[in-house]
């Protein structure tokens, strides 16, 4: 302060102007900033807004803001989706505090506050019943008499000590839900405490099938009567070597046998010189010995039709016929029904354009799609049989379903060991796969074919 007081006029003066001057330049300085605030507010605002104004593209991980909605009550459904209560519990326990947790007095009475029910399965029991013949004599002509007990009364096929019951629960865990044996019998003696030997298992299952000779035989006679079967094939191995099983199935029938051959011999066989019936199968040559009217699998030749688009994608005109083909199953299956005659010159005039599409491949050797126009025209008259007998399946896909649980039977145990080890196998799929497809339950046809020698 001395020094203002002290200093010249001209001093007060520059000291002045260059005050002035760092004045201006700090007020030119705030309103630079204060543009840029404005100009960082509007982006912020813009951004939150979701727009794209200015030409610049919204980042890809900025997400759009959410339109604010109302909140309204939850409709009620019409229907819960839960499990229903038990209207007749098998026990009712009631839980209540005998004592206030506060003062200690002793609570009485009460009301009902809430039910909870919780549904339990007991372990079973191993029943032992030990059935006493009482010989009696008679005092007139002295002669001794026995009851005569059927196997109805006894429970039990033959002289076995187990009951039908075990027996068809056995043949049931391993013939149709393919458990190992090994683990059934660690089932039962985790379960109930019952040992089964390793022989009495395979006892069991070979007694189901001697007791169901009957029912098989009326089985192969009702696929030999079908109108339609359908058929297919798949590896089988019996003592480490290879061979084949074979199904022949109707919509209520299944019926399986073990070959060591391929050969067409075997659906001669099994389908007799008589069979009067369509054969859905597929375009292996084996079927080509039946006499019998043959629909080819449509599924097979789509999946052949798509795998060759797939490779030759480069190559427009191979993708145009494989859609030609693809376009004339679909408006087979579209075809409305008629009368015989009508369904009868439908499907020659889906084999006439069938033709058109296969026949101009014949002559072109390097068409990378000759080889399948050659096997579909092998088999012309063989692709539209369902045009004129809708009772027939266009695919062969019943078969191929009723040889899945067979073939993961195969990857889980590798097969069977001996020949009586595959007719068992045989036939424990052929009776219990039926009973499925009839809609029967399991275990009561199971231990009404042992005792009776038919399913209920």
């Amino acid at each position: 302060m001395q020094e203002l007081h002290t200093a010249t006029r001209d001093e007060l003066l520059s000291l002045v102007h260059t005050l002035v001057a760092q004045v201006e330049a700090l007020q030119s300085q705030v309103q630079q900033l204060q543009a840029e605030v404005g100009a960082q507010a509007e982006e912020i605002e813009r951004l939150r807004r979701g727009g794209g104004g200015g030409g610049k593209a919204v980042p890809a991980w900025v997400k759009p803001n959410r339109p604010k909605q109302e909140k309204t009550a939850r409709k009620r459904r019409g229907q819960a989706f839960v499990r229903r209560r038990e209207a007749q519990p098998d026990e009712v326990q009631e839980h209540a505090v005998a004592c206030c947790p506060d003062c200690g007095r002793t609570l009485e009475g009460g009301w009902v506050h809430r039910r909870r029910q919780v549904i339990e399965m007991l372990p079973p029991r191993v029943r032992v019943i030990e059935h006493v013949l009482i010989a009696r004599r008679c005092g007139v002509c002295r002669k001794r008499h026995l009851p005569t007990l059927a196997p109805g009364v006894l429970g039990v096929q033959g002289k076995r000590r187990f009951g039908v019951s075990v027996q068809s629960l056995v043949a049931v865990l391993h013939g149709r839900y393919r458990v190992p044996m090994k683990e059934i019998r660690r089932l039962f003696l985790e379960l109930c405490g019952l040992r089964v030997s390793d022989g009495e298992m395979v006892a069991l299952l070979d007694g189901v099938v001697a007791a169901g000779q009957a029912e098989l035989s009326r089985l192969l006679e009702a696929v030999r009567g079908s109108p339609v079967v359908c058929a297919d094939e798949t590896g089988w191995r019996q003592d480490g070597k290879n061979g084949w099983l074979w199904t022949f199935d109707t919509p209520t029938v299944r019926y399986f046998q073990y070959r060591k051959t391929r050969s067409g011999i075997v659906p001669e066989e099994v389908l007799g010189e008589d069979f009067g019936g369509i054969v859905s199968c597929d375009c292996y040559g084996g079927y080509n010995r039946l006499l019998a009217e043959k629909q080819r699998c449509w599924a097979h030749l789509l999946r052949d039709l798509h795998d060759l688009k797939e490779q030759h994608a480069d190559q427009p005109e191979v993708s145009a016929w494989v859609e030609a083909i693809q376009a004339r199953y679909e408006e087979a299956k579209a075809v409305p029904a008629g009368t015989p005659p009508q369904r009868r010159r439908t499907r020659r005039q889906f084999e006439v354009r069938l033709d058109a599409l296969v026949r101009p491949l014949a002559r072109q050797a390097e068409a990378p799609h000759r080889v399948l126009a050659e096997r579909i025209r092998r088999h012309l008259l063989e692709w539209f049989v369902f045009v004129e007998y809708p009772e027939v399946p266009s695919t062969n896909n019943l078969a191929e379903r009723s040889l899945r649980p067979a073939v993961i039977a195969r990857k889980i145990s590798g097969g069977t060991r001996s020949e009586k080890g595959s007719h068992t196998k045989m036939g424990l799929m052929s009776l219990l796969a039926t009973w499925a497809a009839q809609g029967k339950p399991l275990l009561p046809a199971c231990q009404s074919l042992l005792l009776t020698g038919s399913p209920a």
